[in-house]
């Protein structure tokens, strides 16, 4: 059976211009949730992106809703597939990175392998995933689903999400919790160029984060 859901509201384009300045690892020192599991590892880490959740979920070895997709995928969409625990058939590779390049995705992960790495090299779209496999999936026509909650890596992903994606992992967040977020990992990125500014100045790291004041504390106890 297949399930296709209309297409979700996309992130307002302002709030993803903000999103894309922020480094994921910022986001990391003041929330715990919402970050894909470290395994699932950049193609290109040289990337930072930020787009809208398209969901799919790609049981087994049919990728025929995959296909399905790329003639829905938006400009500005994240392509999010849940591969339900296969970790063996590569569901993406050349052709599909290519069809949804010419649609407009800024990146997409894959909860799985996937395939033809110098393609998507080549093609410069942004990827994560579990690493390569050559085994590939194929048009069985079985089951699938598109814009439907699905769990990658660790994470419910909702369509509609709001991603950010660079060398470090994958962040979701809600439509409601991105601005916040995003507004306070900007201001953290510009307070840590004026730390790095009193670095270069002369001052010590541990005075300037308290850890001296707390470890001389303790040994002079």
């Amino acid at each position: 059976m297949f399930v296709v859901n209309k297409m979700p509201e996309q992130i307002a384009p302002s709030l993803v211009r903000k999103m894309e300045q922020v480094e994921t690892a910022t986001v990391g020192h003041f929330l715990h949730s919402g970050f894909m599991n470290r395994e699932l590892r950049a193609v290109l880490p040289e990337k930072r992106i930020a787009g809208t959740a398209v969901t799919v979920r790609l049981p087994h070895a049919d990728s025929t809703i995959l296909h399905y997709l790329t003639k829905m995928v938006r400009p500005g969409d994240f392509i999010v597939v849940d591969r339900c625990g296969d970790d063996k058939h590569a569901c993406w590779g050349g052709v599909v990175t290519h069809s949804m390049k010419l649609g407009g995705i800024v990146g997409a992960v894959i909860d799985g392998p996937a395939t033809d790495f110098s393609e998507i090299r080549r093609v410069d779209l942004p990827m994560w995933c579990r690493g390569p496999s050559p085994i590939t999936t194929k048009i069985l026509g079985l089951e699938g689903a598109i814009n439907v909650p699905v769990s990658v890596g660790g994470q419910i992903v909702n369509p509609g999400d709001a991603i950010i994606a660079d060398e470090s992992g994958v962040l979701v967040l809600s439509p409601g919790q991105a601005e916040w977020a995003t507004d306070k990992a900007i201001e953290m990125q510009k307070n840590e160029l004026v730390l790095l500014d009193r670095l270069r100045k002369g001052e010590k790291l541990p005075d300037i984060s308290g850890a001296t004041k707390i470890v001389d504390a303790s040994t002079a106890a």
